[in-house]
């Protein structure tokens, strides 16, 4: 006989391995929360605000990637994870609408939104596999327990105000990020072992990379908008066709090769059965930590084209780092997640690196519209580069 809450977790066939409905229909909320921080930091891009937006981004792929994991474990088709996920959603978008002004007035309004978000889903999943009598609900103790901690620092932050909120703030997203590297270690309780956690390493490969699409998309959907109100400017075109491809760009570099060494690398990790080749730790690395460059990189390139679009023939050095920076950061996390799929160094990627570097060096010479051309023509070097690269190692295999 099934135990009472069997329905709650997902089934492990082919089909449970897909996206569903309910967990893409929740994605839309980190839509409007990144186009939230995209037009944050054009208003105003100073060294400040780009430490808290790097802050933000780390709190908004802590919650997506906590969350995708969760719903690795649960069925997002069963009516009672359904509604978690829209509550879920009502919780983000408060949180959205706080984040322009999260360092002043409303910083409780975030912090609350943030830690009903992160408690609401460890309690619930917590339930759910003590209900299903699931070994996992052990591991979901410690969860809750550290998510819980990190939760009072959020509040605390909520409450205070300037240095101290950022300090608390940025303590509070170290525990996050820290916790899984140490197993979630509790004093009295130990650490959970990587085989406590089951995963479905295709469903979080699938789930990566529509949160790739998603911020691939905000960069059109910024992007468009910017241009279409001053398209009456003759750099307008130029700029806008430069910028659209860019993203095509972006899009190839990760979907082209890597993304399917990826999937292919963290199904190999799910079929592991020794501690030795510790599975979890594979796809943790694979997806919630290689993707946070790969998107804050997209996010950064996002912001650059809005400056490249509205003063094409002006400079200044923290935009100018925006532009170069954007592609850099990205080609960062692509290659890190191609390397920890077992794929050798790409030096197309280090080449490129090294040539944005140099258009870095030579700032003063250049406007946003010759550096935005600049670090496109890069992307694409470095696309050419891998393109020819593979298809001459798939001849000689």
């Amino acid at each position: 006989m099934p135990a009472p809450g069997e329905g709650l977790l997902r089934r492990d066939d082919q089909k449970s391995s897909k996206a569903s409905f309910p967990e893409l229909f929740f994605d839309l909320v980190f839509v409007f929360a990144l186009i939230q921080l995209s037009e944050t930091l054009v208003e105003d891009f100073s060294f400040g605000i780009a430490a808290e937006a790097l802050l933000f981004i780390f709190a908004l792929w802590s919650l997506w990637i906590q969350t995708t994991w969760v719903t690795n474990i649960l069925n997002a088709e069963h009516e009672s994870v359904r509604l978690l996920l829209f509550a879920l959603m009502l919780c983000g978008i408060l949180m959205a609408i706080a984040l322009p002004d999260a360092f002043g007035e409303k910083g409780l309004l975030f912090a609350g939104a943030y830690v009903a978000l992160q408690m609401t889903r460890s309690l619930f999943a917590l339930f759910a596999l003590r209900r299903a009598g699931s070994e996992q609900a052990g591991i979901f103790t410690r969860i809750t327990i550290w998510t819980a901690g990190s939760s009072a620092l959020w509040l605390a932050g909520g409450l205070a105000e300037g240095e101290t909120r950022i300090l608390l703030w940025a303590i509070a997203l170290v525990a996050e990020y820290l916790a899984p590297i140490v197993r979630y270690r509790l004093p009295g309780l130990g650490c959970g072992a990587n085989e406590e956690t089951d995963i479905n390493g295709e469903h979080l490969a699938e789930r990566a990379a529509l949160f790739v699409i998603i911020a691939l998309g905000e960069t059109i959907l910024t992007t468009g908008k910017n241009a279409s109100e001053r398209f009456d400017d003759a750099t307008t075109l130029p700029v806008l066709v430069c910028a659209f491809l860019n993203t095509v760009l972006m899009w190839w570099l990760y979907f082209h090769d890597g993304q399917q060494q990826a999937a292919d690398k963290a199904e190999e990790a799910e079929a592991a059965e020794t501690a030795r080749e510790k599975p979890v730790s594979t796809v943790r690395t694979l997806f919630a930590y290689t993707h946070l460059p790969i998107v804050a990189g997209i996010i950064l390139t996002a912001v650059g084209e809005d400056f490249a679009l509205s003063h094409p023939h002006a400079l200044t050095p923290m935009q100018a780092a925006a532009i170069l920076a954007g592609p850099a950061i990205f080609l960062i996390g692509v290659g890190w997640m191609k390397i920890s799929a077992g794929a050798a160094l790409p030096y197309s990627h280090a080449a490129g690196l090294a040539l944005l570097a140099v258009g870095g060096g030579a700032v003063s010479l250049a406007s946003h519209m010759g550096l935005q051309f600049y670090a496109t023509a890069v992307l694409l070097g470095v696309c050419v580069w891998e393109y020819v690269a593979l298809a001459r190692a798939r001849r000689v295999a």
